[in-house]
């Protein structure tokens, strides 16, 4: 026998003031349903979920849980008011013989359940908001961003909580990963329209590019038929002494139909602009320390960066990513060794707490009150680049409204203040990007654009993310943190890092530039290093390079492959000609590199070779 949806919408309106967020929302959830609920930012997807909750009353239609269904909601802003402590909170709705459950997530969150609820910070907030609802355990979940502020390692045991639930849940993330690993079906928010796919996350993109597609070939229908019959109308007067006036109203019908639709929200107009070019050498850290008290964030570490890196730093939170961040600007000093910075640098910072963004000012307000942006004498212009631009236009590129420019920051999703402070960095020139969580709260379109930008910088980017897809497409080496002081390099992204920790891969420094992705080999030391290299007439240097040839070798083999595969769609050419362009490009720089990459591990190869033989 079919058992009951848990919950129902019908016939749901809802709006403050203007155009609605929905109109004639009809949604059904079942028992055992595991759902992603995407949208753009703003698109109303906190909302919705607001409404399932029973926290907001729409306009009209009912919303309805069948009898004895509990639900639970974890917004994005808990109300702790009134509780001493997060674990006060955590536990307010258990029997205390059920306390250990908050217990056992808390320890999964990386929560201490100890910590003031006056004292904690927006993160703790919520992964307490979080261990409360896991703990209750209600038939269905409504889960509003919950792997913001949660590190890599948490976000798994959240992920494989999840997976063995057998409650329902619906789920509010832009995190490709955990999205993909745990949803079957898939709510999309687009222009008020809630469409559902039986089918999870991981099939949502190809969903979407074909809808719109579809409704790009029906727009396109229907303009030609307007026009056609806007023909007929005025060329039919000479024929006619009386026009078929029902073909008339009916032209005036398609002109409405026309107009009502409602255009999508096109992609932010982002940009990064690359200063005057870096050093080759961006920065040297050698020996570098840091603790704080009896706690050390850092034990000795080297590291060099060079221009065009990519280079990504992981771990728990806490394990003091930003902190080496902060020492390899030069913000803060460490406690041995030696940090130094490259010529010509222009650094540009995404902070993760947000704090270059006054809450109380508004957007137009933070972007003329930044003195590298503001222009004198002119208040309404901003300096874009080196051009002036007005403040509502280049707010426009970014996605913000008019109304918005007026409107104080506070009022912004996290989402629109991480575009609002993408806007200020992007701004100005620069050569040396340091993102410090720069993924969370962003749409999933941002975050794609911000990949594609980030990809094409010319620039060096220092990144810390726990968007593990985001990683994967960024990173070309990762300098894992595990919190023991100790920060290893592996060459690519997270799951290159993964794969090669596993195999007991990784070095005490990054490989150069061009090191690719060696494959697994045991950790070695400098000075182990060093020894090898005296052993067998090449330099340390030399002897470095050697090592990462073979995997460089791999990684262009590999890229000139997926290259080939792409080339060789039928009708490229004629359909994308600027990809095929860009392709061909690409395909020919690394034929190039790798036949000189081959070459020069043949060298190499032969001098070590020769030396061990005398």
């Amino acid at each position: 026998m079919a058992r009951p949806p848990l919950l129902q919408l019908s016939d749901i309106r809802l709006g403050y003031g203007g155009d609605p967020v929905f109109a004639g929302l009809d949604l059904v959830i079942q028992p055992g349903d595991r759902v992603a609920l995407v949208g753009r930012n703003g698109s109303g997807k906190s909302t919705l979920m607001k409404v399932m909750a029973g926290l907001v009353e729409p306009d009209t239609g009912q919303v309805i849980a069948a009898p004895g269904t509990s639900i639970g909601y974890m917004e994005q802003d808990p109300d702790l008011s009134g509780f001493p402590t997060l674990g006060d909170f955590a536990r307010a709705a258990l029997d205390p013989s059920e306390s250990w459950r908050i217990d056992m997530a808390a320890e999964g969150l990386k929560l201490d359940l100890d910590i003031a609820t006056d004292a904690a910070s927006g993160g703790e907030r919520r992964r307490a908001a979080l261990a409360r609802l896991l703990a209750e355990a209600p038939h269905l979940m409504l889960l509003d961003e919950p792997t913001n502020h949660l590190d890599i390692e948490a976000i798994s045991w959240l992920e494989d909580h999840l997976t063995s639930t057998r409650a329902a849940f619906v789920l509010i993330s832009h995190d490709r990963a955990f999205l993909s690993a745990l949803t079957r079906a898939t709510l999309w928010i687009d222009r008020g329209m809630v469409r559902r796919q039986e089918r999870g996350f991981s099939d949502f993109e190809a969903w979407r590019d074909k809808t719109w597609e579809e409704e790009d070939l029906a727009r396109h229908k229907l303009d030609r038929k307007i026009k056609a019959e806007a023909r007929w109308a005025v060329e039919g007067i000479s024929a006619r002494r009386k026009r078929n006036q029902g073909r008339v109203r009916a032209l005036g019908e398609l002109r409405q139909q026309r107009a009502d639709m409602i255009r999508r929200q096109g992609t932010a107009d982002m940009a990064l602009e690359a200063g005057r070019s870096s050093g080759k050498r961006v920065i040297e850290a050698r020996g570098i320390t840091k603790s704080f008290g009896d706690r050390t964030i850092l034990r000795p570490f080297d590291l060099r960066v060079l221009r065009g890196d990519r280079i990504a730093f992981v771990g728990p939170n806490g394990a003091g990513k930003t902190t080496l961040l902060k020492m390899l600007t030069g913000e803060i000093a460490p406690d041995d060794g030696t940090v130094t910075l490259g010529t010509n640098l222009e650094i540009a910072v995404f902070d993760q707490r947000r704090e270059g963004l006054d809450p109380d000012a508004s957007l137009w307000e933070n972007l003329t009150g930044d003195p590298e942006m503001r222009v004198s004498g002119q208040a309404d212009q901003v300096m874009v680049r080196g051009t002036p631009r007005h403040v509502v236009g280049y707010l426009k590129d970014f996605l913000f409204t008019d109304d918005q420019a007026r409107s104080p920051v506070r009022a912004l999703s996290g989402g629109e203040r991480a575009r609002l402070l993408l806007a200020r960095i992007m701004a100005r020139e620069s050569n040396l990007l340091v993102l410090d969580e720069p993924t969370n709260d962003l749409d999933i379109e941002t975050l794609d654009l911000l990949q594609e930008i980030l990809s094409d910088y010319p620039g060096t980017v220092l990144l810390v993310s726990h968007d593990r897809d985001f990683l994967d497409r960024v990173a070309t080496t990762t300098i894992a943190m595990e919190g023991d002081g100790r920060a290893t390099a592996y060459a690519g992204g997270w799951s290159d890092y993964r794969s090669q920790r596993a195999a007991g891969g990784g070095t005490s420094a990054p490989p150069p530039k061009s090191a690719g992705k060696p494959g697994p080999k045991s950790p070695t030391s400098n000075s182990d290093s060093i020894r090898k290299s005296n052993a067998s007439g090449l330099s340390f240097t030399q002897r470095h390079r050697l090592d990462a040839l073979p995997g460089e070798i791999d990684r262009l083999t590999a890229e000139i492959a997926k290259l080939e595969e792409f080339l060789a769609t039928p009708d490229l050419y004629t359909r994308e000609p600027a990809k095929f362009k860009k392709a061909t490009e690409a395909l020919v720089d690394r034929q190039t590199t790798l036949a000189a990459a081959e070459e020069e591990w043949l060298d190499l190869e032969s001098r070590a070779e020769a030396e061990t033989t005398r």
